[in-house]
Protein backbone atom coordinates (compact mmCIF):
# COMPACT_ATOMS: atom_id res chain seq x y z
CA UNK A 1 0.00 0.00 0.00
CA UNK A 2 2.78 2.38 0.99
CA UNK A 3 4.55 1.97 -2.68
CA UNK A 4 0.55 2.28 -4.19
CA UNK A 5 0.46 5.69 -2.34
CA UNK A 6 4.06 6.54 -3.67
CA UNK A 7 2.55 5.46 -7.27
CA UNK A 8 0.02 8.04 -7.08
CA UNK A 9 1.27 10.65 -5.70
CA UNK A 10 4.12 10.40 -8.32
CA UNK A 11 1.73 10.79 -11.08
CA UNK A 12 -0.63 13.19 -9.67
CA UNK A 13 -3.39 10.93 -8.63
CA UNK A 14 -5.51 12.46 -5.81
CA UNK A 15 -7.77 9.32 -5.36
CA UNK A 16 -8.50 6.30 -6.34
CA UNK A 17 -11.19 3.82 -5.84
CA UNK A 18 -10.33 0.41 -5.27
CA UNK A 19 -12.87 -2.91 -6.07
CA UNK A 20 -10.34 -5.82 -5.51
CA UNK A 21 -9.63 -5.66 -1.52
CA UNK A 22 -11.47 -8.41 1.09
CA UNK A 23 -14.36 -6.51 2.79
CA UNK A 24 -12.31 -7.47 6.04
CA UNK A 25 -9.43 -5.44 4.69
CA UNK A 26 -11.15 -2.18 3.93
CA UNK A 27 -11.95 -0.61 7.05
CA UNK A 28 -8.30 -0.54 7.81
CA UNK A 29 -7.30 0.95 4.35
CA UNK A 30 -10.33 3.73 5.25
CA UNK A 31 -8.26 4.25 8.41
CA UNK A 32 -4.69 3.79 7.40
CA UNK A 33 -5.04 5.94 4.24
CA UNK A 34 -7.94 8.12 4.77
CA UNK A 35 -9.25 10.40 1.67
CA UNK A 36 -6.92 8.56 -0.38
CA UNK A 37 -9.47 5.39 -1.55
CA UNK A 38 -12.92 4.70 -2.24
CA UNK A 39 -14.00 0.84 -1.44
CA UNK A 40 -16.15 -1.08 -2.78
CA UNK A 41 -17.48 -4.01 -0.49
CA UNK A 42 -18.78 -7.36 -2.36
CA UNK A 43 -21.44 -9.02 -0.55
CA UNK A 44 -23.44 -12.51 -1.93
CA UNK A 45 -27.13 -11.41 -2.74
CA UNK A 46 -28.34 -14.84 -1.42
CA UNK A 47 -27.90 -13.78 1.92
CA UNK A 48 -30.79 -11.67 1.65
CA UNK A 49 -31.18 -9.36 4.78
CA UNK A 50 -28.34 -10.42 6.20
CA UNK A 51 -26.05 -9.07 3.47
CA UNK A 52 -27.81 -5.83 3.84
CA UNK A 53 -27.13 -5.18 7.22
CA UNK A 54 -23.32 -6.01 6.95
CA UNK A 55 -23.17 -3.31 4.14
CA UNK A 56 -24.53 -1.02 5.98
CA UNK A 57 -22.09 -1.80 9.11
CA UNK A 58 -19.32 -1.82 6.11
CA UNK A 59 -20.28 1.61 5.35
CA UNK A 60 -20.98 3.16 8.61
CA UNK A 61 -18.54 1.55 10.76
CA UNK A 62 -15.41 1.25 8.12
CA UNK A 63 -16.28 3.60 5.57
CA UNK A 64 -16.67 1.92 2.93
CA UNK A 65 -17.87 3.79 -0.08
CA UNK A 66 -19.91 1.69 -2.09
CA UNK A 67 -21.37 -1.81 -3.42
CA UNK A 68 -19.42 -4.22 -6.14
CA UNK A 69 -21.68 -6.33 -8.06
CA UNK A 70 -19.96 -8.97 -10.71
CA UNK A 71 -22.42 -11.36 -11.82
CA UNK A 72 -19.19 -13.05 -13.10
CA UNK A 73 -18.64 -15.03 -9.71
CA UNK A 74 -22.11 -15.40 -8.64
CA UNK A 75 -23.31 -16.34 -11.99
CA UNK A 76 -26.40 -13.63 -11.13
CA UNK A 77 -27.39 -11.01 -13.77
CA UNK A 78 -27.22 -8.04 -11.89
CA UNK A 79 -31.14 -7.63 -12.70
CA UNK A 80 -31.85 -10.43 -10.38
CA UNK A 81 -34.42 -9.54 -7.82
CA UNK A 82 -32.26 -10.67 -5.21
CA UNK A 83 -30.06 -8.01 -5.18
CA UNK A 84 -33.02 -5.19 -4.49
CA UNK A 85 -32.20 -5.07 -0.57
CA UNK A 86 -28.89 -4.22 -1.26
CA UNK A 87 -29.45 -1.66 -4.36
CA UNK A 88 -32.46 -0.24 -1.63
CA UNK A 89 -29.74 0.34 1.29
CA UNK A 90 -27.55 1.74 -1.28
CA UNK A 91 -30.04 4.50 -1.80
CA UNK A 92 -31.01 4.47 1.88
CA UNK A 93 -27.18 5.12 2.79
CA UNK A 94 -26.68 6.98 -0.48
CA UNK A 95 -23.67 4.94 -1.60
CA UNK A 96 -23.23 3.81 -5.01
CA UNK A 97 -23.02 0.63 -6.78
CA UNK A 98 -20.32 -0.56 -9.60
CA UNK A 99 -21.81 -3.37 -11.79
CA UNK A 100 -19.51 -5.61 -13.61
CA UNK A 101 -20.47 -4.49 -17.53
CA UNK A 102 -18.59 -6.59 -19.79
CA UNK A 103 -18.26 -9.92 -21.91
CA UNK A 104 -16.58 -13.12 -19.89
CA UNK A 105 -14.51 -15.29 -21.33
CA UNK A 106 -14.60 -18.27 -19.14
CA UNK A 107 -16.53 -21.48 -21.25
CA UNK A 108 -18.07 -22.60 -18.56
CA UNK A 109 -20.70 -19.78 -17.50
CA UNK A 110 -22.75 -17.50 -20.00
CA UNK A 111 -20.88 -14.95 -21.71
CA UNK A 112 -23.18 -12.05 -21.37
CA UNK A 113 -23.68 -12.35 -17.74
CA UNK A 114 -22.44 -8.50 -17.78
CA UNK A 115 -24.61 -7.61 -20.41
CA UNK A 116 -25.61 -3.87 -20.32
CA UNK A 117 -29.56 -4.76 -20.47
CA UNK A 118 -29.36 -6.49 -17.55
CA UNK A 119 -28.59 -2.53 -15.80
CA UNK A 120 -31.82 -1.23 -17.88
CA UNK A 121 -34.10 -2.83 -15.30
CA UNK A 122 -32.25 -2.00 -11.71
CA UNK A 123 -31.90 1.87 -13.40
CA UNK A 124 -35.67 1.81 -14.05
CA UNK A 125 -36.47 0.20 -10.20
CA UNK A 126 -33.97 2.49 -8.70
CA UNK A 127 -33.78 5.90 -10.18
CA UNK A 128 -31.92 7.02 -7.94
CA UNK A 129 -28.95 4.40 -7.15
CA UNK A 130 -26.42 5.93 -8.83
CA UNK A 131 -24.56 3.00 -11.18
CA UNK A 132 -21.26 3.26 -12.53
CA UNK A 133 -21.09 0.54 -15.09
CA UNK A 134 -17.25 -1.28 -14.74
CA UNK A 135 -15.35 -2.04 -17.97
CA UNK A 136 -17.64 -0.12 -20.43
CA UNK A 137 -19.95 -2.87 -21.77
CA UNK A 138 -17.71 -4.47 -23.98
CA UNK A 139 -18.63 -5.46 -26.70
CA UNK A 140 -21.61 -4.14 -26.34
CA UNK A 141 -20.54 -0.70 -26.66
CA UNK A 142 -23.88 0.18 -29.03
CA UNK A 143 -25.92 -0.73 -26.16
CA UNK A 144 -24.16 0.79 -23.56
CA UNK A 145 -23.91 4.27 -25.05
CA UNK A 146 -27.78 3.67 -25.88
CA UNK A 147 -28.21 3.05 -21.56
CA UNK A 148 -25.99 6.06 -20.37
CA UNK A 149 -27.93 8.24 -22.56
CA UNK A 150 -31.12 7.70 -20.96
CA UNK A 151 -30.83 6.92 -16.94
CA UNK A 152 -29.03 10.09 -15.84
CA UNK A 153 -27.92 8.28 -12.52
CA UNK A 154 -25.80 5.76 -15.07
CA UNK A 155 -22.02 6.41 -15.63
CA UNK A 156 -19.10 3.95 -17.00
CA UNK A 157 -15.92 3.55 -16.10
CA UNK A 158 -12.84 2.30 -18.85
CA UNK A 159 -11.38 -0.48 -15.97
CA UNK A 160 -9.46 -3.48 -17.89
CA UNK A 161 -9.17 -1.65 -21.33
CA UNK A 162 -6.12 -0.19 -22.50
CA UNK A 163 -6.16 3.56 -23.89
CA UNK A 164 -5.00 2.68 -26.84
CA UNK A 165 -7.95 1.25 -28.28
CA UNK A 166 -10.43 3.93 -27.55
CA UNK A 167 -8.90 5.72 -30.51
CA UNK A 168 -7.92 3.05 -33.02
CA UNK A 169 -10.12 2.60 -36.59
CA UNK A 170 -11.76 -1.10 -36.11
CA UNK A 171 -11.53 -1.34 -32.18
CA UNK A 172 -15.48 -1.08 -31.67
CA UNK A 173 -14.78 1.45 -29.43
CA UNK A 174 -15.47 4.10 -32.37
CA UNK A 175 -19.26 4.87 -30.80
CA UNK A 176 -18.10 5.33 -27.04
CA UNK A 177 -15.00 7.61 -28.10
CA UNK A 178 -17.75 9.67 -30.26
CA UNK A 179 -20.12 10.31 -27.70
CA UNK A 180 -17.38 9.94 -24.84
CA UNK A 181 -16.58 12.98 -26.53
CA UNK A 182 -19.99 15.01 -27.00
CA UNK A 183 -22.96 13.85 -25.46
CA UNK A 184 -21.99 11.68 -22.90
CA UNK A 185 -18.45 13.54 -21.82
CA UNK A 186 -19.89 13.94 -18.14
CA UNK A 187 -20.57 10.15 -17.70
CA UNK A 188 -17.46 8.39 -18.24
CA UNK A 189 -14.21 7.68 -15.44
CA UNK A 190 -11.17 6.17 -16.21
CA UNK A 191 -10.10 3.13 -14.73
CA UNK A 192 -6.23 2.94 -15.33
CA UNK A 193 -6.00 -1.21 -14.06
CA UNK A 194 -2.22 -0.79 -14.77
CA UNK A 195 -2.17 -4.17 -12.74
CA UNK A 196 -3.35 -5.77 -16.29
CA UNK A 197 -0.84 -3.69 -18.40
CA UNK A 198 2.06 -3.44 -16.56
CA UNK A 199 2.74 -0.08 -16.68
CA UNK A 200 2.78 3.07 -14.71
CA UNK A 201 0.34 5.09 -14.03
CA UNK A 202 2.03 7.81 -15.87
CA UNK A 203 2.11 6.17 -19.03
CA UNK A 204 -1.58 5.34 -18.64
CA UNK A 205 -2.15 8.65 -18.18
CA UNK A 206 -0.27 10.19 -21.57
CA UNK A 207 -2.04 7.39 -23.49
CA UNK A 208 -5.80 8.99 -22.37
CA UNK A 209 -4.42 12.32 -22.93
CA UNK A 210 -3.24 11.33 -26.14
CA UNK A 211 -6.66 10.14 -27.76
CA UNK A 212 -8.49 12.45 -29.92
CA UNK A 213 -10.52 14.35 -27.14
CA UNK A 214 -11.22 17.47 -26.66
CA UNK A 215 -8.66 19.35 -23.81
CA UNK A 216 -11.82 19.90 -21.04
CA UNK A 217 -13.11 16.47 -21.64
CA UNK A 218 -10.21 14.87 -21.21
CA UNK A 219 -9.80 16.94 -17.85
CA UNK A 220 -14.12 15.67 -17.19
CA UNK A 221 -12.65 11.85 -17.84
CA UNK A 222 -9.41 11.43 -15.58
CA UNK A 223 -11.08 13.70 -12.70
CA UNK A 224 -14.27 15.81 -12.70
CA UNK A 225 -16.51 13.24 -13.35
CA UNK A 226 -15.41 11.31 -10.74
CA UNK A 227 -15.97 13.92 -8.28
CA UNK A 228 -19.35 14.84 -9.21
CA UNK A 229 -20.30 11.16 -9.46
CA UNK A 230 -18.59 10.19 -6.05
CA UNK A 231 -19.66 13.53 -4.93
CA UNK A 232 -15.77 14.55 -3.87
CA UNK A 233 -15.76 17.82 -2.38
Amino acid sequence: MEKLIADMDRAGIAKGYLVGAKNSELGNIQRNYPDRFITFAALDPLDGMRASRELERLVKEDGVGGLRVSSLYNLLPCDDRRYYPLYAKCVELDVPVRIYTAMNYANDRPYDLGHPRHIDQVAIDFPELRIVAGLAGWPWINDMVGLLRRHPNLYVDTAAHHPRYFGQAGSGWEMFLQFGNTLLQDKVMVGLSRYLFDQPFEKLIEAYQNLPLKEKVIEKWLYHNATQFFRIA
